[in-house]
């Protein structure tokens, strides 16, 4: 069992090892309330997971040590486990599925990891984790379900207290639950009145499903651009602990996390990746009653993979109105794009592409279809935009 003792003794362990990281405030991030972010993406190998991982290895056995330790990981967890290792003399292997993101390996390997690429998905890596666990004698470390790793995630708690006593809430990220786990567990042994929220991918809800039914459930697949988050089934552990520990959880879409990814790029300079962003996205679009409340999003992560991170700009623009593709019906003769791109400009919208075809079977011979994607400010800008292109006679076929 986790205890706020063994979370302290932990906090003691990591001293001299992590980054406390700070707590900044982000005023437009929702401003009917008071949100903090606690930047968890600035630890060293840029996630929380480095505390679990490092303090597990901490409390092996000189017996454990010398044999070494295995675990599974597509991602942050593998270069926690690597570097804890690395730091406490203790030779590691990680198990990734081939498919993983060629930034990742290499970063497990920097951290003084062998790394073991096994044919398949993430099933298939832990399943040859366990077999070279059983082989060789290695202690396999568990991304979420064991005490010592949620005790180490449960110093992001202690930290929490000592940096914002007067908080009324704190909004977490959770894909098998560890982090939650630990902070939820020291957070409601200080003060049981600070609200605990959990958010998960609506792609990947295994412990909203479980904690809903009031058993565990076993997803049969995932699908989220939080990939450290996309966790199938939570652990029984985290599973019991999130059930009593912890207020709420909810979900959110790809299109709310790729909105919170671009909010904290600029307001705040801080990239993260799909899983260190849910809690802002939770924040942002009133998943949780932050209305008033001085409340506090943990950014578990940033390491977002770099060839994925257009894709969600792109989203995020869309999701928050700074983007929109408009197609409008014209008459197929001279100043019609003239006249669109004079009002558009009117009203500071600024084209970025322009497609023009000529109209469908069924429609007039004359006619023509004119496709644009605009930078706007915000939804208020693009149905300004809009009224007054149908105000002057133009018709909007559809838009997104």
């Amino acid at each position: 069992m986790v205890t706020l003792d063994k979370i302290y003794h932990a906090k003691y362990i990591l001293k001299s090892v992590i980054r406390e990281t700070d707590i900044i405030h982000a005023p437009n991030i929702n401003p009917e309330s008071e949100i903090y972010l606690k930047t968890e993406n600035l630890q060293i190998t840029g996630s929380f997971k480095v505390r679990g991982a490092y303090y597990k290895m901490s409390q092996l056995t000189d017996e454990e040590k010398s044999r070494g330790v295995i675990a599974c990981s597509a991602g942050n967890h593998a270069q926690g486990v690597a570097l804890a290792a690395s730091k406490n003399g203790i030779k590691s292997i990680i198990c990734l599925p081939d498919g993983a993101p060629i930034s990742k390996v290499e970063a497990t390997k920097s951290y003084g990891a062998q790394v073991c690429l096994v044919n398949g998905v993430y099933d298939d890596a832990y399943a040859e984790a366990l077999r070279q666990r059983d082989e060789h004698g290695y202690t396999f470390i568990h991304p979420f379900d064991d005490e010592n790793v949620i005790a180490g995630q449960g110093t992001i708690g202690l930290e929490l207290i000592e940096q914002l006593p007067d908080m009324d809430a704190v909004i977490v990220p959770i894909g098998g639950g560890g982090l939650i786990s630990g902070i939820a567990f020291a957070i409601k042994s200080l003060n049981p009145k600070i609200k605990v929220y959990g958010v998960q991918a609506a792609g990947a809800p295994s412990m909203f499903n479980s904690v809903h039914d009031g058993k565990i459930e076993h997803l049969e697949s995932v699908s989220t651009i939080a990939d450290g988050i996309a966790v199938k089934s939570p652990g029984e552990n985290t599973f019991r602990y999130c059930s009593e520990y912890v207020d709420e959880i909810v979900t959110v879409n790809d299109d709310e996390i790729s909105a919170a990814i671009l909010a904290l790029m600029e307001q705040q300079k801080l990239v993260t990746e799909g899983a260190g962003a849910v809690s802002v996205a939770a924040a942002m679009f009133n998943k949780v009653p932050v209305k008033g409340k001085k409340v506090v999003c943990i950014l578990s992560g940033g390491n977002i993979d770099v060839t994925i991170l257009s894709r969600v700009i792109k989203r995020g623009l869309l999701m928050s109105g700074r983007s929109c593709s408009l197609m409008i019906e014209l008459i197929d003769k001279p100043g019609q794009l003239k006249d669109v791109s004079a009002i558009i400009a009117d009203k500071g919208g600024n084209v970025i592409s322009v497609h023009h075809e000529r109209a469908n079977e069924g429609s007039a011979v004359n006619g023509c279809y004119l496709r644009m994607v605009m930078e706007t400010r915000n939804y208020n800008h693009i149905e300004e935009i809009k009224k007054a292109l149908t105000d002057r006679g133009f018709k909007i076929v559809n838009n997104n």
